[in-house]
């Protein structure tokens, strides 16, 4: 899960927070929201302090989970992804 802060700033921009996926269901998900006419954007996520079995498990493979969020294309089919720590928006 993204901080609260960055969280709120998402929300601010109109994203919405789905679930938190790895590979394949990862991009299947992205896949399927790209079609429905969403972009999307990926946060790595933040392991939840309040648990500590998730936070093991999330700071062991960290790298392999994202939280999806998503928000109706503004232009159609563009898609924005987080790319080493950066946003990029693919078209």
């Amino acid at each position: 899960m993204a901080n609260k802060s960055k969280e709120a700033e998402l929300e601010e921009e109109g994203w919405t927070r789905q679930f938190t996926a790895d590979e394949p269901r990862l991009s299947e998900a992205v896949e399927m929201y790209k079609s429905l006419g969403f972009e999307v954007h990926l946060e790595p996520v933040v392991p939840d302090e309040n648990s500590e079995e998730c936070a093991t498990c999330f700071e062991v493979m960290c790298g392999r989970y994202k939280t999806i969020y998503t928000r109706p294309a503004k232009g159609g089919g563009s898609e924005e992804v987080l790319v080493c720590g950066k946003s990029e928006v693919l078209t």
